[in-house]
């Protein structure tokens, strides 16, 4: 991977055609969709032609070989760049795909999207995320080599770069993650810079004049600089990188964006719209392109081909050196064959029923009780908390802290960053060998919504624990106390909000989020819980369900009653209440409403359907959303405004979450 300095005169010609190549793929793709981001592709070309054609491994026929190194297109808006790149590099993403640029169920959406688009390692747009996704790749990585390397084999040695925005650089997800990566020592970790002082609104003195580089030597990364529209300087500072990284690095990456352009090159004209047909004609003359349209060399293509017969045998020669690791490590190789297959033991549900817990406890601790079991039946589990493990119980006993230059572990300790950990674990979910989760105050799932998000949208298995889930947690007050959000994520798609009720709920809960492949978030109390006999039923005749009769009415139903977490037992005492004033009652149990709204119609007729008398929703939150089960005419027991500074029993009087307070409320109706 050595470069030779100066390049070799061929590698460059073909490397300065390669380039000039990605710029009109990509400024003529966002002209047709007359929609897009021609700037970055322009001013990043030659670095894209340097990794995709010269420093990258990478086999196009197997996006998914574990040995890869990752390329992580943080800023998400060139992704014009990333789609020429992958295009020329021979992944499966054609001429077509790319004129087809932003066009509907087309593989080349305007920001890209796992899964969407063969070698896109990470669903990027929103500034700074990408970086931290791919942090969470490179430390799930240093887990792998830690796990599987032997002095005598080094199976596992990929890189995962990234590029990176002013704008990226700027937000405080980034900020967030690169401190983290310093501080862990990641070695096998690039970010470079796309220094091009540009944003969207104008130039980057208008809004920011710090040293960046400066920045990140605090943060513990080498710093180096390059003009990244000249190969020679960009050879001179990444050949060697490989070979010789010893923590991460930070490049600052010169560029003009647009490059190429006589009108809009070095402005923000060239940022976010498409140049022009008139611009489009005087760069074309200006780089010395042809008046054809998506033209691609000759040359460069059947240097493409030859580089993709050339890392189809990397592979291939990587496979020879791992089946002799297998051989000569059985035991290392079945671990790292279930790290990969990442399969849930059928008998799961019937080894967590052997756990016993006291009466009552907390949903958090319940919940830490079933991690000390899952962390020995589930070696791909790991998980970390942001500066909260001991509140947010998320911390597997049996098992160190991951530190610096040390990955052993397999909890995380974060540091206060809520945001940039959940987007380190969507990283780690990346790996293909990795389930993370994570853990916060409730509260605090507003710092990270918009990583969580993204984990929704491209389907990354990543668990969220969020804990002291509703006013009840007392003294901390409003501050502190979640009220709007379970109703917030519930309207997140693709998110199972799971809010248990006791402890048979919470093996319950952790059994629907192993075995769901998307994001859940498990919502539990700080306050202890009495375990109730009615919910120790098996897992699909309860919380699998989503939602579940509890408590039978006798006849004609007066009440129903519905309620979730600490509420059910609650209701379950205002049922009893309501039964010695000669009313017949139903209580139901909704822990996850997705869920529920999956089960067959007949199901979910015969738990909430017909006429079930006064419709009633008890829950320590916000009352929107409930009218979907209690209808217009319903009585939702809720909390419309913030909470209470105050021992927990003064705000369940004060807010009306006692017995009594509800019985009045319901007869006087």
């Amino acid at each position: 991977m050595q470069g030779i300095l100066p390049m070799e005169s061929e590698l460059k010609e073909i490397l300065e055609k390669t380039a000039n190549t990605i710029r009109q793929l990509s400024f003529e793709a966002v002209q047709k969709a007359n929609s897009g981001h021609p700037g970055l592709p322009m001013g990043c070309a030659e670095l894209g032609a340097y990794l995709y054609g010269h420093l990258l491994r990478y086999n196009p026929n197997n996006p998914d070989w574990i040995n890869r190194d990752r390329m992580v297109l943080s800023a998400g808006h060139g992704s014009m760049w990333l789609y020429s790149c992958l295009h020329l590099a021979g992944f499966d993403l054609s001429l077509e795909d790319i004129k087809n640029f932003r066009q509907l169920h087309s593989k080349t959406p305007g920001h890209p999207e796992y899964h969407e688009t063969p070698g896109v390692e990470a669903t990027t747009g929103p500034l700074g995320q990408g970086v931290g996704n791919a942090i969470g790749q490179a430390l799930g990585l240093k887990i792998l080599e830690q796990k599987f390397n032997e002095e005598e084999h080094q199976i596992l040695d990929a890189k995962v770069v990234c590029l990176a925005g002013d704008g990226c650089l700027m937000e405080g997800v980034s900020n967030e993650v690169s401190s983290l990566a310093g501080h862990l020592c990641l070695d096998n970790f690039v970010l470079i810079h796309d220094a091009n002082k540009i944003t969207l609104d104008g130039t980057l003195d208008q809004s920011s004049s710090e040293d960046v580089a400066a920045r990140y030597r605090a943060y513990g990364f080498e710093t180096l600089k390059m003009d990244g529209n000249d190969l020679d300087s960009i050879d001179q500072v990444m050949s060697h990188i490989r070979e010789n990284q010893t923590r991460p690095v930070y490049i600052a990456c010169h560029t003009v964006i647009g490059k190429g352009s006589p009108n809009k090159a070095g402005t923000s004209k060239a940022h976010g719209s498409p140049l022009g047909p008139d611009e489009v004609k005087v760069t074309k003359e200006a780089l010395g392109l042809p008046e054809e349209e998506f033209y691609i060399p000759e040359s460069v293509k059947a240097f493409f081909k030859e580089r993709q017969e050339k890392q189809v045998t990397l592979e291939e020669e990587w496979k020879k050196h791992f089946k002799t690791w297998q051989g000569g490590h059985p035991d290392l190789a079945k671990e790292f064959e279930l790290m990969q297959e990442r399969t849930i033991p059928t008998n799961l549900e019937e080894t967590l029923n052997k756990i016993e817990f006291p009466n009552p406890i907390s949903g958090r601790k319940a919940s830490q009780e079933v991690l000390q079991v899952l962390g020995s039946e589930l070696p791909f589990l790991y998980g970390g908390s942001a500066d909260l493990s001991g509140s947010d119980c998320t911390m597997m006993k049996s098992y160190p802290l991951i530190a610096q230059n040390d990955f052993k572990g397999r909890n995380i300790k974060y540091g206060i960053r809520e945001f940039g950990m959940a987007t380190v674990a969507s990283g780690l979910f990346q790996t293909h060998m990795i389930l993370p989760y994570v853990g916060t105050f409730f509260t605090f799932s507003d710092y990270l919504r918009n990583a969580l998000r993204l984990a929704c949208l491209s389907g990354y298995h990543v668990i969220y624990q969020f804990t002291h889930d509703s006013v009840f947690l007392g003294e901390d007050g409003p501050t502190h106390q979640p009220v709007e959000h379970l109703a917030a994520l519930r309207a997140m798609p693709n998110l199972h909000v799971i809010r248990p009720c006791d402890a048979n709920e919470v093996k319950g809960a952790w059994l629907a989020a192993l075995n769901y492949p998307y994001p859940t978030a498990l919502v539990l109390t700080r306050q202890n819980l009495p375990t109730l006999n009615e919910t120790a039923r098996p897992f699909n005749e309860g919380v699998g369900r989503g939602g579940y009769i509890l408590k039978k009415e006798s006849g004609k139903c007066d009440y129903c009653l519905f309620a979730t977490g600490s509420e059910v037992s609650l209701a379950m005492d205002v049922a009893a209440a309501l039964e010695k004033q000669g009313k017949r009652v139903r209580v139901v149990s909704l822990p996850c409403w997705e869920l529920f709204s999956l089960q067959e119609e007949s199901y979910k007729e015969s738990v909430v359907g017909g006429d079930l008398g006064q419709r009633v929703s008890i829950e320590a939150g916000v009352s929107f959303g409930w009218s979907r089960f209690i209808g217009e005419k319903g009585i939702a027991i809720a909390i419309d405004e913030f909470g209470l500074s105050a021992p927990m029993s003064d705000i369940a009087n004060e807010l009306g979450f006692t017995v009594d307070a509800i019985l009045n409320r319901l007869l006087s109706a």
